[in-house]
């Protein structure tokens, strides 16, 4: 199966209203957003999309509005978090009924698997599913690692097409490409270390931060793709402060906050998750406004 997925693919929040419902309006209006600005992709229902906060008709609703409003213009992906194998096959396979183009797996939610029980759980979603399937492989975050040997048992699995690469070791990359060639679609999955991994070959980027400014996120990528690493040096320096809080246990809630700030959402988030305290936010709002007081111009890298 041939996907052609690269670029720059934001994992989108959920917005809520202040009864905690989520608000539909809100989100659809922030992905269109983001489209018209550029990026390549969305994903939804990711962690940053708190999947595991959501029942399981609003995870629906959710897929069915971002069907609506993507309508064709890019790919669509939906993150699968969820608690045991078989409720992760039945919601693989509404949303190929919904029409969704593609599924980002996570490992079964329940508890921390061993990596024998997490590709097992891989197995049988691709074979209860015709659509194809990026492995989200965060062992910081979910506590297991698919190996390069996992990878390669995975491989047998023909919809098993791409691969979400957050070991945080950059390493992982090489290793994927010398063992297995174009057979994966590979993403940087970490927002801190993603221009080191297009530099090293992965094709796209997935990004928590490219909500709050998608345009220098996709710009970044344009440079790395052609080759012109010291522009696009000069912009990632200019984006690493604020990129580093996708790597931090509050990340939904700093890049909600980063969001409320630019005028592009809210920060609320759905407990157990609560708001960040008075110096977390103005942490990350001294990060905000030193990127708005340095912020680069973008014409001058000729991309259009």
């Amino acid at each position: 199966m041939k996907v052609n997925w690269q670029g720059v693919y934001p994992a989108v929040t959920t917005q809520f209203n202040s009864d905690d419902s989520i608000n539909f309006e809100t989100t659809a209006a922030m992905i269109d957003t983001l489209i018209k600005e550029g990026v390549h992709g969305i994903i939804v229902l990711g962690t940053v999309g708190e999947n595991c906060s959501l029942r399981s008709d609003e995870k629906r609703q959710v897929l069915a509005m971002a069907k609506e409003v993507v309508a064709g213009r890019v790919p669509l992906l939906s993150g699968v978090a969820e608690t045991t194998t078989q409720f992760a096959i039945e919601f693989a396979q509404d949303a190929e009924k919904l029409g969704i183009d593609g599924l980002m797996v996570l490992p079964g939610m329940v508890y921390r698997s061993s990596e024998r029980e997490a590709i097992d759980h891989y197995q049988k979603i691709a074979r209860a599913t015709a659509l194809p399937i990026m492995i989200y492989n965060n062992p910081v975050t979910y506590g297991v690692d698919v190996s390069i040997e996992g990878m390669r048992v995975l491989a047998a699995e023909a919809n098993i097409v791409s691969v979400k690469e957050a070991t945080e070791d950059t390493r992982r990359i090489t290793e994927l490409f010398s063992a297995f060639g174009d057979r994966y679609v590979v993403f940087g999955g970490v927002d801190d270390i993603a221009l080191e991994s297009m530099m090293l070959g992965a094709t796209g980027w997935i990004s928590g931060l490219t909500n709050v400014f998608p345009r220098e996120s996709v710009a970044i990528y344009k440079l790395a793709q052609q080759g012109r690493y010291e522009e696009a040096r000069e912009l990632w320096r200019w984006f690493l402060p604020l990129l580093r809080l996708d790597t931090i246990p509050t990340l939904v809630q700093c890049i909600k906050y980063a969001e409320q700030l630019a005028g592009r959402g809210s920060e609320r988030t759905r407990a157990p998750r609560l708001s960040l305290t008075a110096d977390e936010k103005a942490y990350v709002e001294r990060l905000y406004n030193e990127a708005l007081e340095n912020r680069i111009d973008l014409s001058k890298y000729n991309l259009d």
